[in-house]
C-alpha cells in the first residue's frame, strides 16, 4: 500500500469530534433507548408511539403522507405498521376516493394506548429538555432546517481511486 492511500489517525479523530451525522446518530439512539424504556409498559417503542401519534388526526392519512411526515420510505413504514396492525392498534383501509391508495386509521385501542402513554412521554420529554444546554425549540428548528435542506442534491466527492482511473483513462 502506498503512503498516498493511508489515512492518518488524525482524520479519524477529526471525524469523531466534528461529524454531525455521527453525533446526531448517537444522540438519536440514546433518545430512542430512553423513550423505548419509558414507553415499554404500554407495549410501545418510541417509533411506534410516533407512528400512532401521526395517525391521531381528523381524517386517516395515506401511507405516503405518514412516510413523508416520519421521513421514512414506504417499505420501512409498511414493515413498521404490521405489528401495530396485528395488535389492532391501527387498520389499513382502502381509500374510498382512490382505491389504489391505502389509508391508515387508528383504532379505539390505538387511541387508548396513546392516551395512556402520553403523560409518560411528556415527563420523559421534560427530563430530556432539561439536559439540553439551549432551548429545545432552537434545536428542533435546526433539525427541521436539515430536513428541509435534504431536498437539495448533495455535493458528492469522488473517491480518489475513481478520480485516478478517470485521469489515467483520459491520458491514454
Amino acid at each position: 500500500m502506498s503512503t498516498r492511500d493511508e489515512l492518518p489517525f488524525s482524520v479519524t479523530l477529526e471525524v469523531r469530534d466534528r461529524c454531525l451525522c455521527l453525533h446526531v446518530q448517537r444522540a438519536a439512539r440514546a433518545l430512542a433507548r430512553r423513550f423505548d424504556d419509558a414507553l415499554r409498559p404500554f407495549g410501545l417503542t418510541s417509533g411506534q408511539f410516533s407512528l400512532l401519534m401521526s395517525l391521531n388526526r381528523p381524517a386517516p392519512p395515506t401511507i405516503g403522507e405518514v412516510a413523508q411526515l416520519l421521513a421514512m420510505d414506504r417499505t420501512t413504514l409498511t414493515a413498521n405498521l404490521k405489528p401495530l396492525e396485528r395488535r389492532k392498534l391501527l387498520e389499513i383501509v382502502v381509500d374510498e376516493k382512490d382505491r389504489r391508495n391505502r389509508r391508515l386509521k387508528i383504532t379505539a385501542a390505538g387511541r387508548r394506548t396513546l392516551a395512556a402513554a402520553t403523560d409518560v412521554w411528556r415527563s420523559t420529554h421534560d427530563a430530556v429538555d432539561k439536559l439540553l444546554s439551549r432551548s429545545p425549540d432552537l434545536l428542533r428548528d435546526d433539525l427541521s432546517r436539515l430536513l428541509q435542506d435534504e431536498a437539495r442534491p448533495p455535493v458528492a466527492a469522488k473517491p480518489r481511486d475513481v478520480q485516478r482511473k478517470r485521469a489515467s483513462s483520459k491520458a491514454e
